[in-house]
């Protein structure tokens, strides 16, 4: 039932608007067409509208201004324009705009024996009259014009589109636009001169195609059918756009799932290049939307952002979106020419355009045209070599991306076909539809397919790196010795918790038979992940080889540092201690925390860390470990922990805790709790009674 009242509902309010349409249209066909009459537009008005197609007077040039009245001249009634050029507005059956695709288009004065001019232009008509008792009058000017115009009624200014406060009016993109006109003073005939100042920009020229003027015919009539015609119009140029802010929020989505991607996979820099060219994309649709539908942005500030800004952005963009998106890597200079090319696209585009035509003269502009469509005919080649290198490389992609180039290559230059009358925009239900725009949905089909392939090897390549991550973790957990160790005279436990799956904290516990010593090397290496636990798994092995050979502290660091010199940035803070049978300890610090001799930190001079120079001073202390003695080795993770509000662990509480921790473990854990950041280790030795008992 809820789908049959929607149904009924949208019925009707087509119906309604049906119907409403049909009155308007009976309304304006009900007045009598316009009899010409020695240059006089005869009009009965009642109730009903009359379309002005002529005959118009036309003129190019400016009025010149009254002494008198300080007004033009050419708006006054009594000026004789019978010299002027006769103009009709009626249109051919079916033409529409080619760049808006309003209805009723009329060529404008470049393609009526005045080509290549810009400037001022006036239109002067006489119209009689026939008024109702009441009636209030009014005019909706013509909704398709080039560029803006004033509107004089017997002399009077009535209005404008376009701010002619300056010496350069203000030009905006066309929109519908009414004015009341005086009330007649006496019911029945009355006779009024309507006249058009306009302004056409030289930029005009080569953006659009017979240009111009008037593109249709003003409706003058009774203000209520005037307004409802007005309100049509804005209906037809709200239609035409609407396409526009769909494609921002659609190129917005893009732009946001790119930078998605881009933290999904941080190694690839297409995503980020990507994102942005898709960033730009959306500001230049939303850029077309103030334009066409406001008068917050004028012509000239439009096309200075969307020429000489977004354009050459999107331009250079691509070619690096391509060059990532391939791999490539020569030629080196390649991305260094786009920015050039990008720059003078910018220079081209702001000169070749007549946007400054006050300061740059037309003899300057039109070479400097002829270098905008040369600049991106080498953008077009630029990205085409880089597709073919790509199908050298990667074959398929590259061949999935190359008709995409070519099209993309043919819509740089859309304005320039336009002017040749190539139908490059269509208007499917009043919607502009432009070749561009099916470009733009090619290109997203053919990504949408390469990123699920791009996507589908990164995954594969990501769970490949999980799998050696894991391995890695398990290598080392297998290079860690065992957490509780029992040896006549001493009690060890260590503890080893990593903050990431492979951590670069590291230590080795190897007792000698021989003499019952104990060497104990324990260390941190710089960084975390993968790339410290290869470095990890180098050192363990050097400190498991060279304790076969010499297991003094001190001989021990001298290898480990050899070990590490010209490795680039390996660098490690570590600690060699042995423990002899009678329990005298030897210690060599570079650079780690000294241990902790029953809860008190043991009083060390600072050294550098491994790596860092070829023959370091390294801080030697010598102690003894009496019976009931606790000896524990911290790595800084410990106290660089961290909650949630940013309060470090600190020494104070690593003190506090020795003194409460019973075991290695209990330890590790509390630093946990409160807020790892860094890879914990502990190791704990104490000195039992059982090493003197061995030695009676």
């Amino acid at each position: 039932m809820a789908v049959a009242r929607r149904f009924y509902f949208t019925f009707s309010v087509l119906i309604c608007l049906g119907c409403c349409g049909w009155t308007l249209a009976q309304s304006v066909s009900a007045a009598k067409a316009p009899s010409l009459s020695g240059g006089i537009t005869n009009v009965t008005i009642g109730q009903s509208a009359v379309r002005l197609y002529g005959p118009w007077k036309f003129t190019v040039g400016d009025s010149p201004i009254d002494p008198a009245t300080q007004k033009p001249l050419w708006a006054e009634p009594g000026f004789d324009d019978s010299k002027w050029e006769t103009v009709d507005l009626t249109p051919k059956e079916g033409a529409t705009d080619p760049m808006a695709g309003y209805s009723g288009f009329v060529p404008g004065w470049t393609a009526n024996g005045h080509p290549g001019y810009w400037g001022y232009a006036w239109y002067r008509i006489r119209v009689r009259i026939n008024v109702q008792p009441g009636e209030k009058l009014a005019l909706a000017a013509p909704s398709d014009v080039d560029d803006v115009y004033q509107i004089f009624a017997n002399g009077q200014l009535q209005g404008s589109f376009g701010d002619f406060s300056r010496s350069r009016p203000v030009v905006y993109d066309t929109q519908p636009m009414m004015f009341q006109l005086p009330q007649p003073t006496t019911e029945g005939q009355e006779s009024m001169v309507l006249a058009f100042r306009f302004w056409m920009e030289p930029s005009t020229l080569i953006q659009q195609i017979d240009t111009g003027g008037m593109h249709n015919a003003p409706l003058l009539g009774a203000a209520g059918t005037v307004a409802a015609e007005n309100q049509s119009h804005w209906l037809e140029l709200t239609r035409a756009y609407a396409i526009n802010p769909v494609y921002g929020c659609f190129y917005l989505l893009l732009s946001l799932t790119a930078f998605c991607l881009a933290f999904f996979d941080r190694s690839d820099r297409v995503y980020l290049w990507m994102g942005g060219v898709y960033l730009v994309s959306t500001t230049s649709s939303m850029l077309v939307i103030v334009a066409v539908w406001t008068q917050h942005l004028s012509g000239i500030a439009a096309n200075v952002l969307t020429d000489v800004f977004l354009a050459p952005l999107l331009y250079s963009g691509w070619v690096m979106v391509w060059w990532v998106w391939f791999r490539l890597r020569r030629p080196v200079w390649l991305p260094s020419a786009a920015v050039v090319l990008a720059v003078l696209a910018a220079i081209a585009n702001a000169l070749g355009e007549n946007l400054w035509f006050t300061l740059v003269p037309h003899s300057v502009s039109a070479p400097f045209h002829i270098v905008s469509m040369l600049v991106r005919l080498a953008f077009t080649a630029m990205s085409l070599w880089i597709v073919i290198q790509g199908i050298r490389l990667h074959g398929v992609e590259g061949w999935l991306v190359l008709p995409c180039i070519l099209l993309g290559g043919v819509t740089r230059f859309q304005t320039e076909l336009m002017v040749l009358h190539l139908p490059v925009l269509w208007f499917p239900f009043g919607v502009q539809f432009s070749f561009g725009n099916l470009v733009s949905l090619l290109l997203v089909a053919v990504l949408v397919l390469l990123l699920m392939r791009r996507l589908y090897f990164s995954l594969k390549r990501q769970r490949l790196m999980a799998l050696d991550v894991k391995q890695a973790q398990e290598v080392q957990q297998v290079i860690l010795p065992q957490a509780r160790m029992s040896l006549p005279g001493l009690e060890i436990e260590s503890e080893y918790r990593p903050a990431l799956e492979v951590g670069g904290d590291f230590f080795q516990i190897i007792p000698d038979p021989e003499d019952g010593s104990l060497l104990i090397v324990a260390g941190d290496v710089a960084g975390k992940g993968l790339r410290a636990g290869m470095l990890v798994a180098l050192l363990v092995g050097t400190i498991r080889t060279a304790a076969q050979y010499d297991a003094a502290p001190l001989a021990m660091l001298n290898t480990l540092n050899r070990r590490l010199i010209g490795r680039g940035e390996a660098q490690a803070t570590c600690l060699a201690m042995r423990i002899a049978e009678d329990g005298a300890v030897t210690l060599v610090n570079a650079g780690h925390l000294p241990p902790y001799l029953n809860g008190a930190p043991l009083e060390i001079d600072g050294s550098l860390p491994l790596g860092i120079i070829e023959a370091p001073e390294f801080s030697v202390l010598r102690f003894r470990l009496e019976e009931g003695d606790r000896l524990v080795l911290l790595s800084d993770g410990i106290a660089e922990a961290s909650d949630a509000e940013g309060r470090l662990f600190g020494f104070e509480r690593v003190v506090e805790l020795l003194q409460t921790a019973g075991t290695a473990a209990g330890v590790a854990r509390a630093a946990q709790r409160f807020g790892q950041k860094d890879d914990i280790s502990v190791i704990s030795v104490t000195r039992t009674p059982v090493l003197e008992l061995s030695a009676a």
